[in-house]
């Protein structure tokens, strides 16, 4: 335990990660309706090594948290993974367990980490649910993140079991939204078809997409997914993970995504399908049930209407935006 304890007036609420994609969606809702009783932390790279106890026990007795949202973690494309799944491995999972580890010793009360639908066996049947996550091996394109991203769910098994720690994580889908990754190489779907069609408008040349546009995918705009992850914080009494996602109904062709950005652009230009590249995985249908179970209500951007934000806030910040 921390011998440096003081009293803790409200929540302090420690934000690994805090300057990513879905950090900054938080700091953003949290802004929209701050409550008295919560004191937000964002940290970022800058702040600490999560891969050295010694800088992550630091940042504990600076800052005295009662609650932790964990983001923080080595993430990569698809490239990268395929090359570098020991170090992915090795990185997030002293990430994890330094995070974990020193949260229990300093007697936090909660922490919600971030999990990633890819960590789901990669033989099974649709629509994946909670109950899945370790029923067989994941894809063995990024081995190293998927399991070092699902030994999060057993250290808070763990620490629930033995010390009864309220310790869990949550599942998103395909995540989208401003302070996104918008490099052609390493970033997502949504992003990349983002910053294609600004570079095809800007140039005057035709707008690629790669493959057929048929695969399906979830989609959730970052800010919805933040305000999930603060009911996750203040609500949800589960160690067991639980998936962030929209309705089944709600999947999105890619081709449906491109033309959501095409409008948004208000792009008139020459649209090709390079059917020479890959689809990838045609679906990867998440089920959001247990979420209706505990939200029946919940509500979600439109898909156009998310689409267009991101897309103002990158024409906004494209000299910033990352690339």
């Amino acid at each position: 335990m921390s011998s440096d304890k003081k009293p803790r007036q409200g929540k302090v609420i420690l934000v690994t990660g805090g300057s990513g994609l879905v950090g900054s969606a938080i700091r953003d809702v949290v802004a929209e309706d701050p409550r008295p009783d919560e004191t937000f932390i964002f940290l970022t790279s800058k702040d600490a090594d999560l891969t050295s106890a010694a800088e992550t026990a630091a940042l504990f007795e600076k800052h005295h948290p009662t609650h932790i949202i964990h983001l923080a973690a080595m993430v990569g494309g698809l490239f990268r993974n395929l090359k570098y799944n020991l170090e992915f491995w090795r990185q997030n999972s002293l990430i994890n367990d330094n995070v974990l580890h020193t949260a229990h010793l300093h007697d936090v009360e909660k922490v919600v980490s971030c999990l990633s639908t890819c960590i789901f066996p990669d033989k099974t049947a649709y629509p994946i649910d909670e109950t899945m996550v370790h029923n067989g091996p994941p894809h063995d394109s990024n081995f190293g993140y998927a399991y070092a991203k699902r030994m999060i769910d057993i250290q808070n098994r763990g620490y629930h079991t033995q010390y009864k720690r309220m310790y869990t994580s949550v599942i998103p889908t395909n995540i989208f939204g401003s302070y996104d990754n918008f490099n052609l190489e390493d970033g997502h779907v949504i992003p990349g078809l983002i910053n294609k069609v600004y570079t095809a408008k800007k140039n005057g040349t035709p707008f690629t997409i790669w493959g057929t546009g048929k695969p399906l995918r979830q989609f959730i705009y970052s800010k919805d997914l933040a305000r999930l992850f603060l009911w996750v914080l203040r609500e949800y009494n589960e160690v067991d993970p639980i998936i962030l996602s929209v309705g089944e109904e709600d999947e999105v062709s890619i081709k449906q995504a491109a033309e959501a950005v095409i409008k948004a652009f208000d792009f008139t230009g020459e649209v090709i399908y390079d059917t020479s590249k890959s689809d990838g995985q045609f679906k990867k249908t998440a089920s959001n049930a247990k979420l209706k179970k505990y939200l029946p209500d919940v509500k979600f951007t439109p898909f156009e209407t998310a689409v267009k934000e991101t897309v103002d806030w990158f024409i906004a910040n494209y000299e910033t935006a990352r690339k």
